[in-house]
């Protein structure tokens, strides 16, 4: 009975000596071979990482190495600022671009190229491999830039975001050029500054466009969006459009979903009906200018010292409209200053549930209790 203890006692130990050597020879060699077909890994990928993208390398090899047909037309695909690798390489294989999307992101990440894929406009087909595509993410096509406009923005806001859109106009002339902009036929009131007639859009355009030019694409887009039918909403409320844009402003820096926008225009219209102060703290965060200390242009929360900013932009110091438009308003937020809910709301105050919905009241009393404990 002893020799069978014996060789009990020892097979196990080694038994899992041969598995660590194993598992350290896979570990080692993985990114090896990886390297033979791929190329060397980005030089700031850890030891672990190299042999888990390796792998992947490995495993999905005919997919980065094989294009999804052997023949097909090229076709423009557009990478809007600030996209996420992941939406960018899901989209590649949605567009019928690649035959495997999680492929190409591995690689990307392996070579360390995920760094390089900016905005912009590329020429890709799907008789390329996914190799190919790699290299050609890298260089958007000459000559083509994206600026994605958000509702919302404010002036500053859309030069920040030039630097990264491929165009060659600096945040600096972009200002210049808005703060005093042409009259675009007597859709801006004279001395009036580009805010709120920058329409939020994805543009597509040359990188050599200028200042001037940008901003004339930008206020056409806007006049293009305004219908007769806006034209007669905002003149059936008694506003002209400078007004209705100032007014659709602060409704879409107020409103968290669409749906409620017209409820939130009929509290501002009734508001104004009988002289209240609208009490927007959009226009608020409008005056207040850049918070350095959050890094935003809209301060959040304010405080009790806030609302007394001395402003003309204090809609709870001075009643009425502000003085013009505290950003770019969506369509929605133009729809419902021309078509406001009928109700007799004089309130609304953010639910205490996260979900960016409004509890909406007709007096004081009733707002107070919707307060959040």
């Amino acid at each position: 009975m002893s020799p069978r203890r014996t060789t009990s006692c020892t097979f196990w130990p080694l038994l899992l000596l041969l598995f660590a050597l194993g598992l350290t020879a896979v570990v080692v060699y993985t990114p090896r071979l990886a390297v033979r077909s791929f190329g060397p890994p980005a030089p700031g990928l850890g030891a672990w990482s190299r042999f888990v993208y390796g792998l992947r390398l490995l495993w999905y090899a005919g997919d980065l190495t094989t294009p999804r047909l052997a023949q097909a037309p090229e076709q423009d695909f557009v990478i809007e600022p600030g996209e996420s690798l992941s939406s960018v390489v899901n989209r590649l294989e949605q567009a019928g671009v690649l035959r495997n999307g999680r492929a190409l992101r591995a690689y990307l990440i392996w070579s360390g190229q995920d760094t390089g894929v900016q905005a912009g406009t590329y020429r890709l087909s799907a008789s390329m491999t996914a190799l190919q595509v790699a290299r050609a993410l890298q260089s958007p096509a000459p000559g083509k830039a994206v600026l994605v406009v958000l509702a919302g923005w404010r002036m500053e806001e859309v030069a920040a975001a030039l630097p990264s859109s491929g165009l060659q106009v600096s945040p600096e002339e972009f200002l210049a050029a808005a703060r005093q902009p042409p009259a675009f036929g007597g859709l801006l009131p004279a001395g009036a500054s580009a805010e709120g007639f920058l329409f939020p859009d994805q543009y597509v355009l040359p990188r050599e466009t200028d200042a001037e030019a940008l901003l004339v694409l930008l206020v056409q887009n806007f006049a293009f969006h305004l219908t007769p039918e806006l034209r007669q909403g905002f003149a059936r409320q008694g506003l002209d459009v400078y007004q209705a844009v100032t007014l659709a402003s602060l409704i879409e820096r107020e409103a968290m979903v669409d749906e409620e926008m017209p409820l939130i225009a009929s509290v501002f219209y009734n508001r104004l009906a009988v002289g209240m102060t609208l009490g927007s703290d959009a226009s608020v965060q409008y005056a207040l200018g850049y918070n350095h200390v959050q890094n935003t242009w809209w301060t959040n929360p304010l405080s009790s010292l806030d609302l007394e900013v001395d402003s003309p932009y204090n809609t709870y110091r001075y009643p009425g409209l502000p003085p013009g438009p505290i950003c770019s308003p969506s369509l929605a937020a133009l729809q419902a200053v021309a078509s406001p809910a009928n109700t007799p709301y004089f309130y609304f105050r953010a639910r205490c549930d996260g979900s960016g919905r409004h509890f909406f009241a007709e007096t004081y009393e009733e707002h107070q209790r919707y307060a959040c404990p």
